[in-house]
């Protein structure tokens, strides 16, 4: 997936998940972000995706099978916006 997609996902965990302090949940993933909010975070069970500013991101976890649920987990929300052409 890219980078925007992720994002995309973060964003709409941030819209319409419940807040739980200053996380939020939607479907299992959870969303949050830095103080000055150029790093935002999912995580889902073991893994912990980092995006940063300028576009990099990391993934941290214990072991990399856990990278597939965490990222189906994703693409389940991730419905991307229709545009038309007119």
């Amino acid at each position: 997936m890219k980078l925007s997609q992720y994002l995309y996902v973060f964003n709409q965990i941030i819209s319409e998940g419940e807040k739980h302090d200053d996380k939020y949940c939607l479907h299992g993933l959870t969303a949050w972000h830095d103080l000055d909010g150029y790093t935002c975070y999912l995580s889902y069970k073991g893994v912990t995706m980092s995006m940063y500013f300028h576009g990099r991101f990391a993934f941290d976890c214990e072991d990399e099978a856990e990278l597939q649920p965490f990222n189906k987990l994703v693409q389940k929300i991730y419905s991307p916006p229709v545009t038309s052409n007119a």
